[in-house]
């Protein structure tokens, strides 16, 4: 059963919590002034889900002041720790961070690593993958890394041949065989769930395949191995605030044994401890 509770902080959209964050930034931002609250951006779910339970259960008890900034995309977060408007955020992976970093000129850097969310294939019209038809449409994300992370999926079970090497950065230029003719549909992740009535079958994040009230571990037509995957989600900071006490202690508290059996307890396998 999924934890459903809230910050009492509001969820933002995206537009109005940039405008607030810049805001917030204009004075003293929020990674420099280590004596207020650390404040965090996260995706919805499971991200602030698992930073509600670390505030509402383990924050005092450690001397942290926790404020979390929910963001629905996958640039803002990454935008706002880099010029300062907060002071971390939990929502990538290491490949997604890296290629970030690189096309943005960010300096984010990890702090650990938190948990994997499986990526999957869902259809709301076939029930195994093998059934999709010649010339079906696959939704897949448009962002590098998870639109390769989706096609080295399809690659592991036998619907595309992919070019050797390609890893993290493939696109479907480099699939070499195609059995089935498929067609792709580039998307941003946010939205692969609601392509499900209008393709045939969509590459979903788990993150958002939890959202959509999908069930990873029984709805997906095949799903990511987590046998030594290196997509685990991670809490980041700007280069340089790594130190932070604040988030030290955040760290510490992200990879508790607490927390490990929050995430075994509510996620029934959608989500799974990275430490």
């Amino acid at each position: 059963m999924r934890n459903t509770a809230k910050f009492t902080t509001a969820v933002l959209a995206t537009g109005a919590l940039t405008l607030g964050l810049t805001a917030c930034g204009s004075d003293k931002d929020a990674a420099s002034d280590t004596s207020g609250p650390l404040v965090v951006a996260a995706s919805p779910v499971p991200h602030a889900e698992i930073l509600t339970y670390v505030k509402d259960n383990l924050a005092s008890k450690a001397g942290l002041e926790l404020e979390v900034k929910e963001v629905t995309d996958y640039v803002t977060p990454n935008t706002s720790t880099e010029d300062g408007s907060v002071g971390a955020n939990f929502f990538q992976t290491k490949p997604y961070l890296d290629d970030f970093n690189q096309k943005r000129g960010t300096h984010i850097v990890s702090v650990v690593d938190v948990h994997l969310e499986p990526l999957g294939l869902y259809s709301n019209k076939v029930d195994k993958a093998g059934d999709l038809k010649n010339g079906a449409t696959v939704a897949v994300p448009n962002d590098t890394v998870n639109e390769g992370r989706a096609l080295q999926l399809l690659a592991a079970n036998g619907l595309i041949t992919l070019k050797d090497g390609v890893g993290t950065t493939a696109t479907p230029a480099d699939i070499t065989k195609n059995p089935k003719n498929l067609t792709f549909e580039e998307l941003e992740a946010a939205t692969t769930p609601r392509s499900l009535n209008d393709v045939d079958a969509a590459v979903v994040n788990g993150n958002y395949a939890i959202e959509a009230d999908l069930k990873p571990a029984e709805d997906a037509l095949v799903l990511e191995s987590a046998k030594g995957n290196p997509n685990s989600n991670l809490l980041a900071v700007k280069e340089g605030q790594e130190d932070d006490p604040r988030v030290k202690k955040l760290a510490k508290l992200l990879t508790s044994p607490e927390v490990k059996k929050f995430i075994e307890d509510t996620y029934d396998g959608a989500v799974l401890p990275a430490f």
